[in-house]
């Protein structure tokens, strides 16, 4: 039975549980976890990021630029343990990535502020790390193991970082900057940061030889990696094409999938549970489950009316936030052994709940589903076991 956490445009953090065994005898259950319609839009939510440790605990970035972080108990109650502001974002700015490690929360906004916050052992206090990263970002992510992160923006390529590093204070920055054998002729963009992995490298001109705008609207992680040098990114471009990377293959995309946003690009993009799956949304109301082994559209989602502006996938269901203040819940398919093998079934939109507010950023709760077992079959199985056991017996004897 999946369940969602929602955050919304008035601060609110809510829960959205389905079960789809009670699908035709029950609606989602809804439920208000943190009410802030005290502080209203100041304080609306941009982020959530959840760490489903011995403790769960939740996190949640604002509008008015504080960071705070809950612990959530198993009787669904948040009781707010710190609270503080990332001073380097101004009111045109926003948060654009937010994520826990441990007693860790990583914060990164519009203009390029970094922030590690970690709660000291007591949760007491918090103790603060800055970094700066480039401005005009418009999404950052981090690993699974939270060793790398990754942002992208406006005329901003695609980089990779090494996340220690990053938070390191270089005295050899300047240093750096200066190719090491002393020559000049070393175009500025291909210099990296200390503390910068790999950074992309824009695509061919365009037919008549013109440079392609580099307009990079979302990005995530493919697939775990054990080194933090070798990574898949996959990135949304406000064209709406979408750009495939392997840090070890160079820098410029292995692939390039092209129409994938039909209107104003992509919105933002989210790995699927299964290999070679990604689901994307355009800034229509579309929202689409890519195959990512040829870029074609596997299926699309009838029936929505708002843009989604945030995407969650757990291993049985994908959730959607939309401007029209709906959350959904999508069906998934199995995407087929071969490429191009047709579909039997495509994904729908198995319910929808209205949150009276819009909802801003959607996450998934990391709780894994327990398949229940059929007796029946249980026992048919424990019966050939032990005519399993019987027959080796024999065979020794």
């Amino acid at each position: 039975m999946p369940r969602f956490l929602v955050g919304d445009e008035l601060g609110n953090i809510k829960s959205v549980q389905y079960d789809p065994a009670l699908q035709e005898e029950s609606k989602p259950i809804l439920q208000t976890l943190y009410d802030g319609n005290i502080t209203g839009r100041t304080k609306g939510i941009q982020k959530l990021a959840l760490n489903a440790g011995e403790k769960t605990l939740l996190s949640a970035a604002h509008a008015n630029g504080a960071v705070s972080i809950f612990s959530l108990s198993e009787d669904d109650q948040l009781e707010l343990i710190q609270e503080w502001k990332e001073t380097r974002i101004k009111t045109d700015q926003s948060f654009i990535g937010l994520a826990a490690s441990g007693s860790s929360v990583f914060s990164c906004t519009t203009n390029g502020a970094l922030l590690m916050s970690t709660l000291k052992d007591d949760n007491s206090g918090v103790t603060h790390k800055l970094a700066a990263l480039p401005s005009r970002l418009c999404d950052w992510r981090i690993s699974h193991d939270h060793q790398t992160f990754a942002y992208g923006g406006d005329e901003v390529e695609v980089s990779l970082w090494d996340t220690e590093r990053a938070f390191t204070p270089s005295v050899e920055s300047s240093a750096k900057d200066t190719p090491a054998n002393g020559s000049k002729k070393r175009k500025q963009g291909d210099t990296l940061f200390p503390g910068e992995i790999w950074r992309a490298k824009n695509v061919p001109n365009d037919f008549l030889g013109l440079r392609q705008p580099v307009h990079n609207t979302c990005l995530t992680y493919l697939s775990p990696s054990t080194s933090t040098s070798q990574q898949h990114l996959l990135a949304g471009t406000r064209l709406g094409d979408m750009r495939r990377y392997d840090t070890r293959a160079g820098r410029r995309p292995v692939a390039v999938f092209k129409g994938i946003g039909k209107v104003g690009g992509v919105k933002t993009v989210e790995k699927g549970s299964s290999e070679h799956e990604a689901f994307v949304s355009d800034h229509g109301s579309n929202v689409y489950a890519v195959d990512l082994r040829n870029g074609n559209i596997a299926y699309g989602y009838k029936g929505l009316s708002g843009t989604a502006i945030s995407l969650a996938a757990s291993p049985t269901h994908l959730a959607s936030a939309s401007i029209d203040r709906y959350i959904r819940i999508h069906s998934v398919v199995q995407l087929p052994d071969k490429v191009g093998q047709r579909l039997d079934k495509k994904g729908t939109v198995v319910e929808r709940v209205f949150m009276t507010t819009v909802p801003t950023v959607v996450v998934w709760d990391q709780v894994q589903d327990v398949v229940p077992v059929n007796e029946d079959e249980q026992e048919g199985e424990d019966i050939w076991e032990g005519m399993k056991n019987v027959v080796e017996g024999d065979e020794k004897a």
